[in-house]
């Protein structure tokens, strides 16, 4: 999907455009609401995410600015919390609003929300590759390569580092990976789950890959 963040904090801006990247958008980012519009006419995004104290104009009149010509999803991210701020941002045209500081989890799932209350997820072409720092997955051919080597997986290595990475920085319980990657309830011992674990860190060359969670699972994370 590909994403235009209209946000004028350079630090804020990185980690979320960081965090969309990988969860597999390809972000825009704009410091400024005139170039935000500029990029909303012309580089034609799937979602707009967008902060209301921009140094050149309210993000408000970004929001009903970019309605006026479109309608692709927008939502609202600003550290104002109050009920006439959100009323104001979701008359002009706002899909959403999310107060600072928020989670990056969260603003995914709102993403995920929004698009499908839109439409415009089933307007989009799957994914063909995920990329997470140097490692990339290409989600057609079933292919990894790290820094662009090819890490040669099993076919269930291959299934769990799909979903693990599926949302990185999320904790996957133990009962969910063994749900979605063998296809069945799970009792008893899960030693099976960490033997692949185990070769899976050691194929892409850190555990910082995949860290342990103790009690409830794992974590994907790209090492630093």
């Amino acid at each position: 999907m590909r994403v235009l963040l209209i946000e004028d904090d350079p630090a804020v801006a990185a980690g979320i455009a960081d965090a969309l990247a990988g969860a597999a958008h390809d972000v825009r980012h704009e410091a400024s609401g005139s170039a935000g519009l500029e990029a909303a006419r012309t580089a034609a995004p799937d979602l707009v995410v967008l902060d209301l104290g921009l140094p050149d104009m309210d993000g408000t009149d970004v929001c009903r600015a970019i309605r006026a010509f479109s309608a692709v999803p927008i939502i609202v991210v600003s550290a104002r919390s109050e009920e006439i701020d959100r009323v104001l941002a979701l008359e002009m045209g706002a899909d959403d609003f999310l107060v600072k500081p928020f989670g990056i989890r969260e603003l995914i799932a709102r993403i995920r929300a929004v698009t499908r209350r839109s439409g415009a997820e089933d307007r989009l072409s799957p994914p063909v590759e995920r990329r997470l720092g140097p490692l990339a997955i290409d989600l057609r051919g079933q292919r990894v390569t790290l820094a662009g080597e090819p890490v040669h997986l099993t076919t269930t290595e291959y299934r769990i580092l799909l979903y693990l990475s599926e949302e990185p920085g999320a904790v996957r319980p133990r009962s969910d990976i063994l749900r979605a990657v063998w296809k069945t309830e799970w009792f008893g011992a899960t030693k099976t789950l960490d033997a692949h674990i185990a070769a899976l860190r050691k194929k892409l060359g850190s555990a910082g890959w995949i860290e342990s969670v103790r009690g409830v699972g794992f974590r994907f994370e790209t090492p630093a």
